[in-house]
């Protein structure tokens, strides 16, 4: 399931989160309860980071170049 947090986020801001979440945890000075929220936001942080990949390497894959070294195939990728 999708966290409607997580939808609006770029690539670049959940990393960043991410590196947040990983730093506190590494450093163990949080609470049980508190780790078990950070260690299930930062599953959500790479998924959502996981999916921004490839979404990226679908955009790339599709451009090909023509003859002339044009960028083809770009009309019809999403923004």
């Amino acid at each position: 399931m999708a966290d409607a947090a997580l939808d609006g986020l770029s690539f670049e801001a959940a990393m960043a989160e991410l590196e947040q979440v990983v730093t506190k945890l590494e450093r163990g000075d949080v609470a049980l309860e508190e780790s078990i929220g950070l260690y299930e936001r930062g599953a959500a942080l790479k998924a959502h980071c996981e999916a921004k990949l490839k979404a990226a390497e679908e955009k790339v894959a599709a451009i090909t170049l023509t003859t002339d070294g044009q960028p083809n195939g770009t009309a019809d990728l999403p923004e």
